[in-house]
């Protein structure tokens, strides 16, 4: 019973811990996610191509009404009239702002090498209202890109490449022509595939850089519950003819990466449970068959088979409460540890220390779990103890 004991205040606490640090990393790519690409996105323009609708004609027999067909809509990239279509975006109720965002490949050179990254035209206090651009700033200012109207924002893995710092020029290239801008600050978002490309420059210099005098690549949409983006991005595609996409549709591929490792984890570390169980169900089947003569006495002295069934059942319900109590305990514990000990990652995501989330669930679905498996290992033997018979036993006995 003691093995059994440990077993399951271990499994317990592994649960917890486990559970912790995958839903921790997932929270923190979705803050990073909608504090950098934010909740929904609106771009391409959708054409409706509607066809006649089969079988449907009039009295002369000419077909009649029409239908959409999705294989042959058609879709113009991109966003033509970002300013009037904002303005009609912010009128939805769950919207809070509207950023409109020029994209475009580019080549970026500094004084000692070249490399590949994107620019983002943005219109600064339009993005600051649907990002945390202001708060990812690690090196200089916000203020100092808002006064340099040829200043750029510079990745912090882009900017450890190419050996830049705040007030070094670089050198932008795209389609041919070169222009030199000033670095006005670096900032790092957590997600180095981000850091290592994207480079913001005011929307003004980014239509001369990229030719493109008017429209936006997409528009960024702030909104004021995250959980309705779905719903949001799929009002905002019916009203305006734009493809719009929630932040669960755009990183769906990582977000079912991240439950994949979740229910992974809690499926192999309740392996520890279940062997717990086991060694619960034979000690206990073993004490009923040890027990036989007392089981008798006390039925012949009036204990029902409810209440000879009640006293095993107590013995698995106080290894449960304690298991479960130490292995809170532990698991809050570990968490703690783990989450305070200084652990650089520079890997996908970019962190000092293992990011863990505190949640009830994890400690109600860790001690849920527990109470199924010692139930069942302890309603069996009870159930064989219950259906003892006294007389028998005590007939076997005298034999």
């Amino acid at each position: 019973m003691l093995m059994s004991l440990v077993g399951i205040a271990m499994g317990v606490a592994f649960i917890i811990l486990t559970q912790a640090i995958t839903s921790g990393f997932q929270e923190f790519f979705v803050r990073t996610i909608i504090g950098t690409d934010g909740p929904m996105r609106v771009e391409d323009k959708m054409f409706q191509n509607m066809t006649p609708a089969v079988g449907a004609v009039d009295a002369q027999g000419r077909p009649v009404g029409s239908v959409t067909v999705e294989s042959n809509r058609k879709y113009q990239e991109g966003v033509a009239e970002p300013r009037l279509l904002g303005e009609a975006i912010k009128r939805f109720p769950d919207v809070t702002n509207v950023s409109a965002v020029l994209r475009g490949n580019i080549g970026i050179q500094s004084a000692t090498r070249e490399d590949a990254g994107q620019v983002f035209g943005i219109e600064l206090d339009d993005h600051l209202a649907v990002s945390d651009l202001a708060h990812q700033i690690t090196i200089g200012g916000i203020d100092d890109f808002r006064r340099a109207p040829s200043g750029v924002l510079v990745g912090s893995v882009l900017a450890s490449r190419l050996g830049l710092r705040p007030g070094d020029s670089v050198l932008i290239s795209y389609a041919g022509h070169s222009t030199r801008y000033k670095v006005s600050a670096i900032y790092e978002t957590g997600i180095r595939d981000i850091d290592k490309v994207r480079v913001f420059m005011h929307m003004q210099e980014a239509r001369i850089l990229l030719n493109r005098p008017y429209g936006a690549t997409y528009l960024q949409v702030g909104l004021r519950d995250i959980n309705k983006a779905p719903e949001m991005a799929e009002q905002v595609s019916l009203m305006t003819d734009h493809v719009a996409k929630s932040w669960q549709e755009r990183e769906q591929i990582w977000l079912a990466v991240f439950q994949f490792f979740r229910v992974m984890a809690a499926i192999i570390v309740f392996t520890i449970i279940v062997v717990s169980g086991l060694g619960m169900f034979n000690t206990l089947f073993m004490i009923v068959m040890e027990k036989t003569k007392e089981i008798a006495i006390l039925r012949s002295m009036g204990f029902t088979r409810g209440d000879i069934a009640f006293v095993f059942m107590m013995q698995g319900m106080m290894v449960l409460v304690l298991g479960v109590t130490i292995g809170c305990a532990l698991g809050a514990l570990a968490t703690w540890g783990v989450s305070s000990m200084p652990m650089p990652n520079t890997g996908l995501f970019a962190a000092d220390h293992i990011v863990v989330a505190w949640r009830a669930l994890h400690y109600l679905g860790a001690a849920s779990a527990s109470a199924i498996v010692v139930l069942i290992a302890s309603l069996l033997p009870a159930r064989r103890a219950a259906e003892l018979e006294p007389a028998a036993i005590i007939r076997g006995a005298s034999q």
